[in-house]
């Protein structure tokens, strides 16, 4: 019996022992294999994502974000610029819209359209009268004739995409010009006649042709984006040289295409439009086109007087 007691007080619990490898000849006879030891699919797939993410972007991957990059901020500042062009475009169409009812409005209440610039006697001195702004002998410049019907917005008088000062006097704003050949008056400079009479203003001028003769009010501009060589003009002139006869004066009061190689105008009937053909005029001055319009950045809205002349 103590026997017993002891036999069973030595007893141990059995427990697994791991088979050694034996020397077999290249089998797998005798090894135990863990459960979880055989590599699968996806804890591959795990160490591969674990090793790519460790070591950082490759030169060739980082050139490519690189461009990607670069590609996509060229689009979005290509995109912008775009915008913003339309933008001002879309200004100075507006523009030029309030400077048609102005010039309509005038001719409502005065019987005739505003004269494009005149001439008076000022103080011993030249008073020159635009149809935008007033230069008065003592140097100081005041509101034109169409101010009047503007509401004091003086801001209608710039185009938004010029960029120059005026080169007709000291006007505060500049960029448009008004159909000087057809339908503002141009005065002419003071004088005397043969009995000593001064000959100024609405008395000493070339008129414009009545608006009760006007019979193309859709195709004749009224006013646009004046441009030649020197920047901004005010006075737009028709191609022929039919009213002028002098091609230098012509050549000098050419269409601006400032907008995307495109130049704003209203005509007429009120209707504002773009026009993307620069045309050099039926006389083909190319000395004058060079040195005094610089085409094609600035031309002709036709090579004939179609788009200036109203009847």
């Amino acid at each position: 019996m103590g026997h017993d007691r002891r036999h069973r007080g030595s007893r141990r619990r059995p427990h697994r022992q791991r088979a050694r490898s034996r020397p077999a000849s290249g089998g797998l006879d005798g090894v135990i294999i863990e459960p979880n030891s055989i590599p699968t699919a996806r804890s591959r797939a795990a160490r591969s994502r674990g090793s790519r993410g460790s070591r950082g972007f490759t030169l060739t991957e980082a050139i490519v974000v690189v461009g990607i990059t670069a590609a996509l901020l060229a689009m979005v500042s290509r995109g912008l610029v775009s915008a913003s062009m339309l933008s001002r475009s879309t200004a100075c169409r507006a523009n030029l819209r309030q400077l048609h009812l102005a010039a309509e409005a005038y001719l409502a209440t005065q019987g005739g359209y505003p004269a494009a610039v005149l001439y008076r006697m000022e103080d011993g001195d030249v008073r020159t009268t635009s149809w935008d702004f007033d230069h008065r002998a003592d140097g100081t410049i005041d509101k034109g004739p169409i101010w009047t019907y503007l509401d004091d917005q003086d801001r209608v008088f710039q185009c938004p995409d010029f960029r120059g000062a005026s080169n007709f006097g000291d006007d505060p704003a500049t960029g448009y010009n008004y159909n000087t050949t057809y339908v503002g008056a141009e005065g002419r400079f003071p004088t005397l006649d043969s009995e000593g009479r001064l000959l100024e203003g609405w008395d000493h001028c070339r008129r414009g042709v009545p608006a009760a003769a006007h019979r193309r009010p859709s195709t004749t501009a009224l006013f646009g984006d004046g441009g030649w060589i020197a920047g901004a003009n005010k006075f737009m002139r028709a191609p022929s040289n039919a009213v002028e006869v002098d091609l230098g004066l012509v050549h000098g009061g050419t269409q601006a295409f400032r907008h995307g190689s495109c130049t704003n105008l209203v005509c007429l009937d009120g209707h504002v439009e773009c026009c993307d053909t620069a045309c050099e005029g039926v006389n083909e001055a190319q000395g004058l086109l060079e040195t005094i319009t610089d085409f094609p950045r600035n031309g002709f809205l036709s090579d004939d007087d179609s788009s200036y002349d109203p009847r």
